[in-house]
């Protein structure tokens, strides 16, 4: 395990002097100390581990030896046969994966494209036929443009895993390996994990040679500014605890146990009068994006989702994590808990637990190493839900939430709300269509199509 090093700059460690001023222009003029623990053994070209907290910089840490070393490279771009790639779990890691190396690439006169499944094949293959230096995929879609003949893993000169231990847990070690199998054996390869199970070691004892390890933290470690809650209440005030929660004036994350669920609270919330969008497998990859960036943005302050949203999505000034259903094992719990206290950032983290639950979240928080503050008998007017959420936000309109999906913000109304003096939770507006359409409101387009979101500041990357 590395120890950490004296303050120090990208230039210093060896970063090349136009991605040094393309990571300026974003913000990011210091490393994080993954960065700089890490650089400069992977800017020398070594195999390396790298292990941190999440929101540490990980991302950062391999976008730039990655897009050095093939910036260095005699190699040329060729017709389907890219000479870098990237290794994720999930379309939104893709997709942020490649919004981080955009900028590093350009810099460079290097190209790249995102290969992911629930999107037709034209633009993918049509990137690929054209020359890419970078790929960044999930697993199952590029082994489908592999078997059809569209893409080749003979040329690459650096190949990244990252989230490997998500990757394990999601069932893809299988088509991992097959990957790895098709790269050169001589090449780099880089590997990030937030933890380093038995699964993870079966990679890196396959496909690493004599790596580095660089870890800044055991592994499983809880952010230290983190703080944990458990609420314990009844099935019967359950949804007026979540709804006070997701009032607040912060942007909260909750997830819940099914697509299902996250879909039904939602709508329950949009009653309650607080916009919200969900993210989970059933939407389309155009509506995850559209939510995802409208809850970025802060467009919307509450995403509720499933376990998909636990690894690889990095948001900054998510204050608040809620688990609306608590996971069945620990590292879930954790991986779900890290979407908050990112990049040295204060969170809170809340599990509302019904008494049937009682016994096995107990034994989960043991696990992950956490002694949750625990408050018994609950309820949606509770004087600590004000305190952990803060003060509670006036209710949306029905036209006001309407007008936020359609154009990502909101507008003056003069109409009743949503709500109208009800408990918490308990939807008091008209039934039907009406009521429940724009409840949802990732559910149609939102603003136009291309939007950016908004970045303010130095981010973990």
């Amino acid at each position: 395990m590395s120890d950490l090093q004296p303050t120090r700059t990208f230039a210093s460690l060896g970063v090349p002097a136009p991605i040094v001023s393309a990571l300026a222009a974003g913000g990011i003029t210091a490393p994080f100390p993954i960065q700089a623990i890490t650089l400069t053994d992977s800017l020398a070209g070594r195999d390396l581990l790298g292990r941190g907290k999440t929101g540490s910089g990980k991302t950062i840490a391999f976008a730039i030896p990655l897009v050095t070393a093939l910036a260095k490279s005699d190699e040329r771009t060729r017709q389907g046969s890219p000479r870098g790639l990237v290794l994720v779990p999930t379309r939104e890691l893709a997709n942020q994966v490649a919004a981080t190396i955009a900028p590093l690439a350009k810099a460079m006169g290097l190209r790249h494209t995102v290969i992911y499944g629930g999107v037709g094949f034209g633009n993918q293959t049509a990137a690929l036929k054209s020359g890419v230096d970078i790929v960044i995929a999930c697993p199952g879609r590029l082994e489908d443009l592999i078997g059809q003949g569209h893409c080749r893993l003979d040329r690459v000169q650096v190949t990244v895993l990252d989230e490997a231990d998500h990757m394990a847990d999601m069932g893809f070690l299988p088509g991992v390996k097959r990957i790895m199998d098709r790269t050169p054996s001589d090449g780099q390869r880089l590997l990030f994990s937030a933890t380093l199970d038995n699964d993870v070691k079966v990679l890196i004892d396959r496909y690493l040679h004599s790596p580095v390890n660089h870890a800044l933290d055991p592994v499983d470690s809880p952010v230290e500014a983190m703080t944990h809650h458990q609420v314990e209440t009844s099935m019967g005030d359950k949804l007026a605890v979540v709804t006070r929660l997701a009032a607040g004036p912060d942007r909260s994350l909750l997830f819940t146990r099914t697509k299902h669920g996250a879909k039904k609270l939602v709508q329950q919330l949009g009653k309650s009068g607080i916009p919200a969008v969900e993210l989970h497998g059933n939407l389309s990859q155009n509506a995850r994006e559209r939510n995802l960036a409208d809850f970025s943005s802060g467009q919307v302050k509450v995403l509720v989702a499933t376990d998909i949203a636990a690894r690889g999505i990095h948001v900054d000034d998510v204050r608040l994590v809620v688990h609306v259903d608590p996971p069945a094992e620990h590292k879930a719990f954790l991986h779900r808990s890290g979407r908050t206290a990112r990049a040295g950032a204060e969170g809170l983290v809340v599990t509302v637990v019904t008494p049937e639950q009682r016994k096995d979240v107990r034994s989960m928080t043991r696990a992950a190493g956490i002694k949750p503050i625990v408050t018994e008998a609950v309820h949606g007017k509770h004087p600590l839900l004000e305190s952990l959420a803060g003060p509670a936000q006036p209710p949306r309109t029905i036209a006001q939430i309407t007008h936020i999906a359609q154009h990502g913000r909101p507008r003056q109304t003069h109409q009743q709300p949503a709500r109208s003096g009800g408990a918490a939770g308990r939807p008091q507006g008209r039934p039907g269509a009406a009521a429940g359409r724009p409840a949802g409101v990732g559910a149609r387009p939102a603003g136009p199509a291309g939007r950016r979101r908004q970045q303010s500041g130095q981010r973990a990357h």
